[in-house]
């Protein structure tokens, strides 16, 4: 009996321990950034100072030029300090902390999200990243029969095109690939998708990315969502490259299955994205091996132990992101993209795949010298711009046209380091 009050008392006591651990890893650094005075997106995007502080909030590296600010963002001071605060914790607290404290921070999270997404708390889950949602979506997507055509473009992401093929082994459908225009424009993206529904009839599923990692071209996924909903077929949109730096609301996009990223362009810890699902649409989905078939979007998506210390540091991303603004933070990506593109576009050495539209535009822009469509030749390219010039860039390929070279800004990328690329794009040219 002693030994179990002993057992009974060590347990209250811990309980309010694992909350004020808790508490420790939600906290950070605050960020401080100086106010907007009223400025609209447009003119603060060339504000130096402004930016500037921002910037202040990262610790960068100075090895090299860093332009491949698309594979994953660089976590901001304060949720880098989050995220170690709550490594410490889970450590500390092992399976007491995680048993008993963590489910509650999760759901904070996972709803905080939801608030910022502005959807509802039922449509949206959280996963290990783009990837893993995307392949719950395309895999489990079962409103599909033997014969049925499913569509993907060049452009699209090299894991989301080999689950649209796997389809055919998993559904008997037929993957159909389509090669987008280059250069590309917005009528013709359009007319391209346009044609692809018509000529197949039998189309049920339409793999589209909202923003590509090969080019960057911003797809004008709402206009083509209603064009295929109109011809009865579902979208399952990859928006790993547009949630946080696209400042359209994601309801807007007219895609009622979407995978999310959230340590790309919302500065997260690497490991997390989100599936969201609009109500009404769960049983279109297969549920996961052995769960239950109803309208829980969580019977869908099974990534078992989660990295704990990433999910805690969630809302800290997201309150530095609406702290920023996704308006602010589109218009700062296009004022450092367009400095360079613009700078290189006449020049009949280069090969530039960005298109001057801007509805077409994003923070990524791809280019590659006159004729040189190869992936070794352009990653050759990539090495000579960082030996000769300190600019890091990456080759890309799976374009219809070729391989490419890669060029991504970040919201702490200065100008000075776009007239670098300029330099180090004229130096390899010649």
């Amino acid at each position: 009996m002693d030994r179990q009050r002993r057992h009974l008392l060590r347990g209250a006591l811990a309980l309010p321990l694992a909350a004020g651990l808790a508490g420790n890893a939600m906290s950070a650094e605050p960020a401080v950034l100086p106010t907007l005075d009223g400025r609209t997106p447009a003119q603060l995007a060339g504000d130096e100072g402004w930016w500037g502080q921002v910037r202040a909030l990262y610790d960068l590296t100075d090895e090299v030029v860093m332009l491949d600010n698309g594979y994953w963002g660089a976590m901001a001071r304060p949720v880098l300090q989050s995220y170690q605060q709550a490594t410490a914790t889970v450590n500390a607290g092992n399976a007491w902390f995680g048993r008993r404290a963590f489910p509650s921070l999760f759901e904070q999270a996972r709803l905080r999200l939801v608030e910022v997404l502005a959807v509802d708390a039922d449509e949206l889950v959280l996963t290990r990243g783009a990837t893993e949602a995307m392949q719950v979506l395309i895999g489990g997507y079962r409103r599909l029969q033997p014969g049925d055509t499913v569509l993907y473009a060049d452009t699209d992401y090299d894991s989301m095109i080999d689950a649209m093929q796997w389809l055919q082994a998993r559904r008997g459908v037929i993957p159909v690939r389509i090669a987008l225009p280059e250069p590309f424009d917005h009528d013709g993206i359009v007319e391209t998708y346009r044609q692809a529904l018509a000529q197949h009839p039998r189309t049920r599923l339409l793999l589209l990315t909202q923003v590509n990692h090969r080019n960057g071209m911003l797809l004008p996924v709402a206009q083509i969502s209603a064009m295929a909903r109109a011809a009865g077929v579902d979208v399952v949109l990859d928006a790993a490259h547009g949630i946080g730096q696209v400042d359209t609301p994601l309801r807007d996009l007219g895609a009622d299955f979407v995978g999310i990223n959230l340590h790309k362009w919302i500065g997260a810890p690497v490991g997390l994205g989100a599936v969201y699902v609009k109500r009404g649409r769960v049983r279109d989905l297969d549920p996961y091996m052995g769960e239950a078939d109803g309208d829980d979007l969580r019977t869908r998506v099974h990534t078992g132990t989660v990295n704990f210390a990433a999910v805690m540091a969630l809302p800290v991303a997201l309150d530095l992101h609406q702290r920023i603004g996704v308006a602010n933070k589109r218009a700062r990506l296009l004022h450092l993209r367009n400095r360079w593109v613009d700078a290189v576009r006449d020049d009949e050495r280069i090969q530039l795949l960005a298109s001057p539209d801007e509805r077409l535009a994003s923070a990524i822009a791809g280019f590659r010298l006159r004729g040189q469509t190869g992936m070794a030749a352009n990653a050759a390219t990539a090495e000579r711009m960082v030996k000769q010039s300190g600019v890091f860039v990456v080759p890309r390929d799976g374009l219809a046209s070729g391989a490419c070279l890669r060029a991504t800004p970040g919201i702490f990328s200065t100008p000075a380091q776009m007239d670098a690329l300029v330099a180090a794009i004229r130096a390899v040219a010649g």
